[in-house]
């Protein structure tokens, strides 16, 4: 799909999406609960379906009625599918799925699409391969095959939180307790304590002994629950960006003591508007697309903990400073750091939306300064399906093409 923007002021008020975030551990947490539980505001993106998906695999009973979600829990240690599994193009569903379905001790096919088979797997590779278990490629088909076994993790914490959330469902349910140690840098603790929160609402603990170990007792139950989804502040930020660049746009629907780390997105942005600064992204790498489009159109911004964003559904700081050079912005990339200069124009080249989501939304936003096309713009639907909707209900002006028209 291709969008045409064209440049105008946004203004309204917009209420924000439930947390992508938020509903896979709800949702999961509930599909692994005795009885019946209630998840409500639940938006239907493509990363939240592939997570239902598997779940159904597992043999959790799903029913859906407008925002609400309405799951009879499975027996994971049970549970198995003759057919392949697909988690679509959502690195979440994948890793956070590959322990639980580890439970059973039966094989399982998990298959992706775009770039999530190419995604780094290493953490359940070296693991499955401790424990003698499967673990393993087979062309665009990964094979894994338990049974887990509870005992002491080390691992370390600069990778990515979806491996810690996924022992984290998954070890509460064997019979002997479980510690995981983390090995300093520990980045995106903030999505660490996001499943944690999850656990504790459906019965389950999990706590942190130390700033880097986590205990996890044994021969727990998760228990039903009627709970909902937060809003989410990693896709407020677009918005949030609008009006850190005086458009008249207010955001609601998000709570400032939530404890998404990309809560930071307003403040980060308010700073932005005064002067140059440095932020640090690494406990919340989503926010950096909007902040390095929000530091073209103003002051310029540098962001540290940038390492990780190039394993992203695509590598977002050179995907991004591609993109911003067609609209006459300079990036400056390292290892760890990036450097935005000011400065846009109107583009002569369409905006590549690099089958990314963020990248997709973050071009959205500048080119309601300058106009311009998106193309592959599809790739909102992963996380945020109506994105240009609320745009337009901001009074910018929108036209969608389908492909090849």
């Amino acid at each position: 799909m291709t969008v045409d923007i064209r440049p105008g002021h946004a203004a309204g008020t917009v209420i924000a999406p439930p947390s992508k975030s938020v509903a896979h551990r709800l949702l999961i947490c509930a599909g692994l609960a005795e009885g019946q539980s209630v998840v409500r505001n639940v938006a239907f993106s493509e990363d939240i379906l592939a997570t239902l998906d598997v779940l159904k695999a597992m043999g959790a009973k799903i029913e859906t009625a407008g925002d609400t979600v309405t799951i009879t829990g499975c027996d994971a240690r049970r549970a198995r599918y003759p057919g392949r599994i697909s988690c679509r193009e959502s690195g979440s569903t994948l890793r956070f799925f590959v322990p639980l379905l580890a439970l059973s001790g039966t094989p399982f096919l998990l298959t992706g699409q775009g770039r999530l088979m190419e995604r780094p797997q290493t953490v359940y590779e070296t693991l499955f391969s401790e424990q003698g278990l499967v673990f393993r490629r087979e062309g665009e088909v990964l094979r894994v095959q338990g049974p887990l076994s509870a005992g002491h993790y080390t691992l370390r914490g600069d990778i990515s939180s979806q491996f810690f959330t996924g022992l984290l469902l998954a070890l509460p349910l064997l019979k002997e307790s479980s510690r995981i140690t983390l090995l300093p840098p520990v980045e995106s603790r903030s999505y660490i304590d996001l499943t944690l929160d999850a656990l504790r609402q459906f019965g389950v603990t999990a706590q942190w002994t130390s700033e880097t170990e986590l205990y996890i007792p044994g021969k727990q139950r998760y228990q039903r629950q009627y709970t909902a989804v937060e809003g989410d502040w990693s896709n407020a930020a677009f918005f949030e960006a609008l009006a850190a660049m005086d458009d008249d746009v207010a955001v609601e629907g998000v709570s400032d003591g939530s404890i998404q780390g990309d809560r930071v997105c307003r403040a980060y942005l308010q700073q932005m508007r005064d002067a140059l600064v440095t932020l640090d992204v690494t406990d919340c790498p989503d926010l950096a697309p909007i902040l390095m489009a929000a530091g073209a159109a103003m002051r310029g911004v540098v962001l540290t903990g940038t390492r990780r964003l190039a394993i992203k559904e695509s590598d977002r700081g050179a995907a991004m400073a591609e993109e911003l050079g067609k609209l006459g912005c300079q990036c400056k990339l390292e290892e760890n750091r990036i450097t935005v200069f000011p400065g846009i124009r109107t583009p002569i080249l369409p905006w590549d939306g690099h089958n990314d989501h963020r990248i997709v939304m973050a071009g959205a936003v500048l080119l309601t300064r300058v106009g311009g096309t998106i193309t592959g713009a599809e790739a909102v639907r992963k996380s945020f399906p109506d994105f240009f909707d609320r745009l337009r209900g901001l009074g910018i002006e929108v036209n969608e093409h389908a492909a090849g028209i």
